[in-house]
């Protein structure tokens, strides 16, 4: 008979993954916030009143003349309630669907990685992303305001419930769960394919971390030039300024027919230099969590 741990009884091998992701989302967005802070502030700083900052830059260097180096860090709150969730969900469900779908040698094609990638992705925009998202847009737009309203993440959530309901979290929903399903579909497809490849016929070799963190910087680049025009039309339908959109259709409209297709492509370096470092990042993390982890609740 298997002897089970008192660990393990607390985590089940199904929990698992919800955990490890949760582990490596927390520790992986520390590192990065600081690119997620400048890439919003240039995608809200549109350009008819005059645009405040000239660059990437420029941003960083305003920012942190005028609140310090911490001021590149304001709202990371709402993002590590958001973030260990976040990644909880999507590898938890990427796994649940993934076990699902491996043969009996425990492979997964790309196909099958595409199809779990989506719906982990829209799995982890319905529970997590969009209110997240919402919140964030919101709270870093106040706190660029002459005069911000909200004190902290918790007051900020709590007036933004009060004021415009629930449904003042779910603003641009569509555009979030199309953003996040892609997103993730388009990583998990090229994450299995190069995982594939690289190991060949020996499904039981070990890819070096260094490996999966070149892996996932491609994945993440693929990701940002297949949908960088969703992210930007959910950022607008998820600003102050949300009202202007009647749908996420009417502000795709509206931002190509007063701003040209460039527009779409608003934010792209940061986001790509973000975004695969991101990727590579949470990868890694996530493996390495796995490895420490499982060893630590082995049955015997």
């Amino acid at each position: 008979t298997r002897k089970m741990s008192v660990d393990q009884k607390f985590v089940s091998p199904f929990h698992r993954p919800y955990l490890f992701g949760g582990i490596a989302g927390g520790i992986e967005i520390c590192i990065t916030f600081p690119t997620e802070y400048v890439k919003t502030q240039l995608q809200l700083d549109e350009k008819a009143n005059p645009p405040r900052y000239k660059g990437i830059v420029d941003c960083v260097k305003q920012t942190v003349r005028d609140h310090g180096v911490k001021g590149l860090y304001r709202g990371l709150s709402s993002l590590v309630y958001g973030s260990i969730p976040k990644a909880a969900v999507r590898f938890g469900m990427f796994e649940f669907l993934s076990n699902k779908m491996r043969d009996e040698s425990g492979k997964l094609d790309s196909t099958q990685g595409l199809i779990c990638g989506l719906g982990a992705g829209v799995a982890e925009a319905i529970v997590v992303v969009c209110p997240m998202e919402t919140v964030k847009v919101k709270f870093i737009h106040d706190q660029t305001s002459a005069n911000p309203k909200y004190r902290g993440f918790f007051h900020g959530v709590r007036e933004i419930v009060r004021t415009q309901g629930l449904k003042g979290t779910y603003q641009g929903l569509t555009a979030t769960v199309l953003k996040q399903g892609s997103n993730q579909a388009i990583r998990f497809y090229v994450m299995t394919a190069l995982r594939n490849w690289y190991k060949g016929d020996n499904p039981q070799k070990t890819i070096n971390p260094l490996v999966t963190g070149v892996f996932g910087a491609v994945a993440g680049a693929a990701s940002v030039f297949g949908n960088t025009p969703l992210d930007v039309i959910k950022t607008r339908m998820q600003g102050l300024e949300a009202h202007k959109y009647k749908s996420t259709v009417d502000c795709a409209i509206k931002i190509m027919k007063h701003e040209g297709p460039a527009a779409f492509y608003k934010g792209t370096v940061p986001r790509l230099g973000r975004v695969c470092m991101d990727v590579a990042i949470v990868f890694i993390i996530y493996e390495e969590v796995v490895k420490v982890l499982n060893k630590v609740w082995k049955t015997d």
